[in-house]
């Protein structure tokens, strides 16, 4: 639209075929563009049936600046503090670049009352995932561009890496942890890597189509965090009242279904595809939390938790 405007300005009286060839875009978008400047931008816009043009019928000392709400500002001023995970990684740079350019569209003078906003907003991280940015940026170039790498990777709890021929679909920041969601050659499955243990990246050189079926909700629908498995699991688990209230004031997957017990209890139902990472969960609670079922599940945290003990 800045574009239009200045062929406006220019006095040439440009026409919807003219702007299409030169911003190659459709004329249905420029109508549509001309269309959105005249009635919401209120630019004096009309057309010369003579000159078989468009041309602004008062003067236009320059284009309209963003209009923005006291609101969209401050979650303007959010995002860009939420870029503080980002520091130092290979976003920083293009995200606050792309938050300038819409600060700098905006009105000269913006009324906010925010007394300091480093002392009203911030962003804090557990555990601030350890990365290698030249590895993460190739793995991220790689997925943007479905490219085929090989990559030299270490599994967790293995004190050997190997070589995998991969084709990147997906990068993920779930809870904080970026993962891989990539089809393996060898394993002729999909498969989810931990940039972190990513030790060296290769282009093959080849490209490769992402399999429009690929979707990482429906993926990770059935799963408690990345972990998506075979199985079918009702999964049970009763809090007490002391930590009762965290666990209603979270939703925690798709499927849950609180219940309100005795005392203060409650008790959390979901369907799980897997039970691993929900296992290390329970855990988490120590004693506040107790698996009804399935008895797998039980087992596995008790066994555990003797594990513990004996350490």
């Amino acid at each position: 639209m800045l574009r239009i405007h200045q062929a406006l300005q220019s006095g040439k009286h440009p026409n919807a075929s003219t702007l299409a060839r030169e911003l190659e875009v459709s004329t249905k978008s420029i109508h549509r563009d001309i269309e959105f400047m005249r009635d919401r931008l209120e630019l004096p816009i009309e057309y010369d049936g003579s000159r078989f043009g468009y041309f602004y019928s008062e003067e236009v000392n320059a284009f309209p600046t963003m209009q923005i709400t006291e609101g969209e500002l401050f979650a303007l001023i959010v995002a860009e503090k939420a870029l503080q995970q980002y520091r130092g990684t290979n976003f920083e740079k293009p995200l606050l670049s792309a938050i300038r350019k819409m600060e700098q569209s905006l009105p000269d003078t913006i009324s906010l009352n925010l007394a300091d906003i480093e002392h009203t907003i911030s962003f804090r991280t557990r555990a601030e995932p350890i990365l290698n940015l030249e590895i993460f940026d190739a793995l991220a170039k790689a997925t943007a561009n479905r490219r085929q790498l090989e990559i030299i990777y270490r599994k967790a709890g293995s004190a050997q890496s190997e070589q995998r021929l991969v084709d990147p679909y997906h990068l993920a920041n779930i809870n904080g942890e970026w993962y891989l969601f990539a089809w393996d050659h060898a394993r002729k499955d999909i498969r989810t890597f931990v940039p972190a243990r990513v030790w060296s990246v290769k282009q093959t050189g080849k490209s490769f189509a992402r399999p429009e079926k690929f979707s990482l909700e429906k993926r990770l629908r059935d799963s408690f965090g990345v972990r998506s498995g075979e199985g079918e699991y009702d999964v049970v688990i009763r809090f007490n009242a002391r930590v009762a209230d965290y666990i209603r004031e979270k939703k925690w997957h798709e499927s849950q279904q609180l219940r309100e017990l005795n005392h203060g209890d409650v008790e959390l139902r979901m369907k799980l595809s897997s039970l691993a990472e929900v296992e290390r969960w329970v855990l988490s609670w120590g004693g506040d939390a107790t698996v009804v079922r399935p008895k797998e599940l039980a087992v596995a945290v008790r066994e555990a938790a003797r594990r513990m003990l004996r350490a």
